[in-house]
Parts: structure tokens; C-alpha cells; sequence
């Protein structure tokens, strides 16, 4: 984490914005959307593992290409939300966060529900 970049390059030099600013951006985006629990839990341990996320706590992989923005997300979904209507908020909430934080294009984000959590 943290050893790749976004580069934009200009006029008076390049602008790198760290993997990790990116994390930060995706988690505040997430936080704010009232039907996720969770970004993850065990449960999507495995699926973490899959995508390759080391970290299955955080929940979130982030992979820079030629200038393009991959973000993988597992979320728990509170009992009784829409679950898809919920995953498509956390699309939207991070496509603009990162949108309009970068100055980059829309980037990809992929959300993976991992399970759904109930009220004690």
C-alpha cells in the first residue's frame, strides 16, 4: 500500500497522489452512506483473499493502470436495506468523491456484499 501513485503530469510539473489518500477517500464515502454496516468482516475474509486485498479489515483495493482507477469494496449491509439499492449508493458516493478529488475521469468501482448485519 502507498507504493503506487496517480500521476498527472502538467506544465510546471507532475502531481502524485498516493494509493493511500485514495483509501482515505473511498472509506469517508463509504462512512457516509446509512444502510453499510461494515466494510467488511470475516465473512469476506475469503472474497478479500480472492481480490486480492490484504487487509480484509479494510475492505477496499485499490489498483492504478495507465492512469485508471480500480476500486474493489466489500461492505456488510444492514438488515432490512435494499441491498442492491445500497451497493449502488456506495458506486455513486465514490465515483464522486474520487471524481471529484482526483480531477481524474469516473473510475471503476466494484461492490461486493459479503453478508448482512442484524441489530443486537
Amino acid at each position: 500500500m502507498g507504493e503506487n501513485y496517480i500521476t498527472c503530469q502538467g506544465e510546471k510539473g507532475s502531481i502524485n497522489i498516493s494509493e493511500d489518500v485514495l483509501y482515505s477517500m473511498v472509506r469517508a464515502a463509504v462512512g457516509e452512506i446509512d444502510g453499510v454496516a461494515a466494510l467488511s468482516n470475516n465473512a469476506g475474509a475469503e472474497l478479500a483473499e480472492l481480490l486480492g486485498i490484504k487487509n480484509a479489515g479494510k475492505g477496499v483495493k485499490v489498483q492504478i493502470a495507465e492512469g485508471k482507477i480500480s476500486i474493489d469494496i466489500i461492505i456488510m449491509v444492514r438488515y432490512g436495506e435494499n441491498v442492491v439499492g445500497v451497493a449502488k449508493q456506495v458506486q455513486d458516493a465514490v465515483t464522486a468523491a474520487v471524481e471529484s478529488m482526483t480531477g481524474m475521469g469516473a473510475p471503476v468501482v466494484n461492490v461486493h456484499v459479503s453478508g448482512v448485519a442484524f441489530d443486537k
